[in-house]
């Protein structure tokens, strides 16, 4: 267990701009820094970073925190391994008292699957360099490819024996659960429940995370026999999502910014190899298609990519599918093709690094005037297959989002294709009006959707349950919030951004907004459960005269309260400086400025709500009384309430109807 010391020391240090900026690439808007939110797809940044509040906030997911839960949700952490990450950072030592594998594994499933794999790697790695079978059959594997023993160690690359037992007996054996071994891939259960390895017989090359724990891995079969699958990887787990993983990147990722390049190969043997050659700003797919995650990865460190093809004609036309993404995300895309089938493993080690390095140089391609060139290839003069290669063109342009690049592939694909510049102009707007009305369908069947009245109010209850009993997924009805619950979050806000600001009150001298808020506001009772609880903090302090900082609650365990204690420092829209500058001379107050006012409002506005609660409670007593004492004690009451809210109202400059 960390101290709380050092946690505290971690969070004091930790600054939100540097561990986002670490995962997304932030400008600066106002006094913002804004980006592309990492939790959803979206092209136009909805995602804020308040450096000077140490919070993040995407205004389109709803996602938001400090650096710690930053690090929890994208990087799927635990609380102590979040605070592990962010003390490596910054260099603060922390003091971890030595666990058996038993402890390890006794620990919350996330974690024990990490632990479980690394502990897998370290076994892979000893059968490797340590057992006579893995010295004479996996390393003599791997030395024969030309693989020097820097780059096995580098890569941690093992060996699995050929029993069917091996790893998962002395997993067992060391108090790792056979649960977790089938969960996280390493095992494969049989009918009879009994288990045996997955990676038997292969060498074997992990795959890691960002920050280099592993959570899967690869295994190549050294057999001949065509019934025995050349590669067999980690299925998807709980820690190992394929779509967000690329090979190598952990290692990558400072070259690729230093060069502002990256190289994606196809392949584990392509990344070894170019790191064995020097280039080691490359990333590896692992064989499958790019995905939306994978490119985010990519550009959160470079907008430059050069897409290495092996020169297998079908390989490339299927690449050429998926790689638009790239142009999508705002990516610089180019292409390189090795001759005679090559890839760059083949290459480098026919031809050794320092040709490599000059085909590197000499023989990338944009990859719009690329695709243009393979496509007309194939429509050996037929007009229409012409005409579909024209759109192909020219809807991956349309996904490029910068407009002068655009108009530059415009210009030179009208001449690559033969064909009027204002033709290519005339259907790139018509696939852009296509996809914007698609957008706003879309929208609007959102927000139809959203607005639409409750289930029940035109489903008959019958056929609701019919429907329920059958499995048909039903769209939530909206949740409405009350106006008592609206301000209570204003409360809430207002102590959070102002509780310890100093105001001058009548008759009581200065005082801070908390104590004041809260010492007003004594008899009121609030039905929120997370504000109540945020309160309570408040009081709690009051008692040793402190008002507690609103980072205090960023790292809540109570996920809503972490969430409305961001969600009230957050905002959305900032004062430019440029409005009080001198020059201008254009003076806007901001709510700091008009702080008792604000308080006072608030103050008002909760104890006339708590009146007409009362009156309203009182309403509903008389409906049942029939004793003419009690019904005029009754009325006594609800006329002095009246009368207090009468008050209230004439403060808050509301009109009421007697």
């Amino acid at each position: 267990m960390i101290k709380k010391e050092t946690i505290e020391k971690v969070l004091d240090t930790a600054r939100i701009e540097e561990v986002v900026g670490d995962f997304v690439d932030l400008k600066k808007r106002g006094t913002s820094l804004i980006g592309n939110c990492p939790f959803h797809n979206e092209k136009t940044p909805s995602f804020h970073v308040s450096v000077s509040k140490g919070i993040y906030k995407c205004f389109g997911c709803g996602a938001g925190g400090d650096s710690l839960k930053f690090v929890m949700e994208h990087e799927k952490y635990p609380y102590p391994e979040a605070i592990r990450y962010l003390a490596n950072k910054y260099n603060i030592p922390i003091e971890e008292v030595e666990r058996s594998p038993e402890q390890m594994a006794a620990q919350d499933k996330r974690e024990s699957l990490y632990v479980l794999n690394q502990w897998a790697s370290k076994f892979f790695k000893e059968q490797l360099w340590e057992t006579d079978l893995g010295r004479s059959i996996g390393l003599s594997y791997f030395l024969e490819r030309g693989y020097r023993e820097d780059i096995i160690k580098k890569f941690d690359l093992g060996y699995s024996p050929e029993a069917w037992n091996g790893l998962t007996d002395r997993a067992q054996e060391e108090g790792f659960s056979k649960e977790y071994l089938v969960d996280i891939g390493l095992a494969i259960e049989k009918d009879d429940k009994s288990i045996y390895d997955r990676f038997r017989g292969r060498v074997i090359f992990p795959i890691h995370n960002l920050t280099g724990r592993v959570i899967g891995f690869g295994g190549r079969t050294l057999k001949t026999e065509k019934t025995v699958p050349k590669y067999v990887n980690s299925p998807e787990s709980e820690i190992y999502h394929k779509s967000n993983v690329l090979y190598g990147l952990h290692l990558a990722k400072k070259a690729i910014m230093d060069h502002d390049v990256c190289y994606l190969v196809e392949g584990y043997a392509d990344v070894l190899s170019c790191h064995q050659a020097g280039v080691e700003n490359v990333v590896s797919s692992s064989g499958t298609s790019l995905t939306s995650g994978q490119i985010k990865l990519i550009s959160r460190y470079t907008k430059q990519v050069v897409i290495l093809y092996d020169g297998d004609a079908a390989g490339i036309k299927a690449s050429l599918r998926g790689t638009d993404m790239l142009l999508e995300e705002g990516l610089n895309v180019k292409v390189l093709l090795f001759p005679d089938g090559n890839d760059p493993d083949s290459y480098i080690q026919k031809f050794g690094a320092s040709a490599f390095h000059e085909y590197l140089k000499n023989n990338q391609e944009d990859f719009v005037f690329y695709k243009t060139n393979i496509l007309l290839k194939d429509t050996k003069g037929d007009p229409i297959k012409r005409a579909e290669v024209i759109r192909e063109v020219v809807q991956s342009i349309a996904l490029i989002p910068d407009e002068i690049k655009v108009s530059v592939y415009i210009k030179q694909c009208s001449g690559l294709l033969d064909i009027e510049e204002r033709v290519l102009l005339t259907e790139l707007n018509k696939i852009r009006l296509d996809k914007a009305k698609a957008k706003d369908r879309k929208e609007a069947t959102q927000s139809a959707a959203a607005s639409a009245p409750a289930l029940d109010e035109f489903i008959p209850a019958e056929m609701l349950a019919a429907m329920q009993a059958e499995g048909i997924a039903l769209p939530e009805a909206p949740k409405q919030i009350s106006s008592e619950i609206l301000m209570e979050r204003e409360l809430v806000r207002v102590l959070l951004n102002y509780g310890r600001e100093l105001v001058t009150w009548e008759g009581d001298g200065d005082i801070p907004v908390a104590p004041f808020l809260l010492a007003s506001l004594e008899d009121v009772d609030l039905v929120d459960s997370a504000c109540k609880l945020i309160v309570d903090e408040f009081k709690k302090q009051a008692l040793d005269y402190q008002v507690p900082e609103a980072k205090f609650f960023f790292s809540n365990s109570n996920s809503e309260v972490a969430t409305l204690a961001v969600d009230s420092l957050a905002s959305k829209y900032d004062i430019s400086p440029n409005w009080n500058d001198d020059k201008r001379k254009i003076f806007v107050p901001e709510e700091k400025d008009q702080l008792k006012d604000l308080v006072n409002q608030l103050i008002f506005r909760m104890k006339k709500n708590k009146i007409e609660q009362q009156m309203a409670g009182i309403r509903e007593e008389m409906k049942s009384i029939t004793d003419a004492d009690e019904l005029a004690i009754l009325l006594s009451k609800y006329q002095k309430l009246k009368e207090g809210e009468k008050l209230l109202a004439g403060f808050l400059g509301n009109t009421i109807v007697k």
